[in-house]
């Protein structure tokens, strides 16, 4: 039998605390080797309309597989859709039997921010407290959220080139968590001084310049999760002590890194290492209260599964979820 999770289930099964949790311990797998994870592979509509990617992982520490299949359509939002839009499809793995899909729109908003939440708290200052976010959609939100898990967060500062998204967003911060945003008319001023800095855009130009990261501060860098995009200048990088989720991923989709990889301002040793390894202590993250520190993810399958694996636990213990016999039995 298989347990349909629906956008709601997930998010009901998945709060933030719990997901970072999840997300540390799927980390620490890959960086010991008890993860299978490939390279996911991406189609590309007519005239660059969209994507559709397939991204399959296996944990054999929780006795699970499976894979996401998820469309990106950056235009959706236009029509009041999620740009992400897919499934998860998990199996357990002693007979492969399909235990579960759940929406992945909503996996992949959590599970995204809970791995920046790891990487804060591996990798920012203990008393980081001021947080900037570029963009004020579906990341956006859920990444206050996990930075309010990892730190203890006392300013926010929020923008984004559509005004009526960060008054949205100030809006629903306020409502959600009591928290006041800041509305910032442009980038530099959103990052000026900030000890933590997300950026959760769907910009293929750098939005953020190196010059204007305050010493000490942590960057997570999400937004952009291909080649021929960045949201990083080439002199953030290069003033960053970067880390990353995968190194194979980074190395073949990364344009965060592949960008000043190119133009001759790094090689390929400015990779320090995988979050995984600074997690199981043995690589330093943060050395100093005045590096500035950056962690470039892409996301991954296993991230996924484990999200799933969670979300049906949970849901299977309070009975959430619609029960549907697919088949597989002779």
């Amino acid at each position: 039998m298989t347990l349909i999770l629906s956008q709601q289930d997930v998010r009901e099964c998945l709060p933030m605390d719990a997901c970072i949790l999840v997300m540390r311990d799927t980390l620490l797998s890959l960086a010991v080797g008890d993860a299978v994870q490939p390279l996911r592979s991406v189609m590309r509509g007519p005239e660059q309309t969209g994507v559709l990617g397939v991204m399959p992982g296996w944990l054999p520490g929780v006795g699970v597989m499976g894979l996401k299949a998820v469309s990106v359509f950056s235009g959706n939002h236009a029509a009041g859709l999620e740009s992400h839009i897919g499934a998860v499809l998990l199996h357990e793995t002693q007979h492969g039997q399909l235990i579960a899909i759940a929406d992945a729109s909503e996996i992949t908003a959590i599970r995204t921010a809970a791995v920046s939440g790891v990487a804060t708290q591996a990798l920012a200052r203990e008393d980081a407290g001021d947080l900037a976010i570029l963009g004020a959609g579906t990341q956006a939100r859920t990444h206050l959220e996990a930075m309010l898990v990892a730190r203890p967060i006392q300013r926010v500062r929020v923008w984004s080139r559509t005004r009526a998204h960060v008054d949205a967003f100030a809006t629903w911060a306020a409502q959600r968590f009591g928290v006041q945003v800041e509305a910032m008319p442009s980038v530099r001023d959103a990052v000026q001084g900030a000890d933590i800095i997300c950026t959760t855009t769907a910009s293929r130009a750098p939005i953020l310049e190196g010059a204007w990261i305050a010493p000490g501060a942590h960057v997570n860098a999400v937004g952009s999760s291909v080649a021929f995009a960045r949201e990083l200048d080439t002199a953030a990088v290069v003033a960053s002590r970067l880390f990353v989720d995968r190194k194979e991923s980074t190395i073949n989709e990364a344009g965060d890194y592949l960008f000043p990889l190119r133009e001759g301002a790094i090689t390929e040793a400015h990779i320090v290492g995988e979050l995984g390894d600074v997690l199981r202590g043995v690589l330093p993250g943060r050395r100093d209260a005045a590096e500035i520190t950056l962690f470039k993810s892409l996301g991954l399958a296993v991230e996924d599964i484990a999200a799933a694996q969670h979300v049906y636990a949970q849901a299977r213990a309070t009975g959430r979820g619609v029960t549907v016999h697919l088949g597989g039995r002779r």
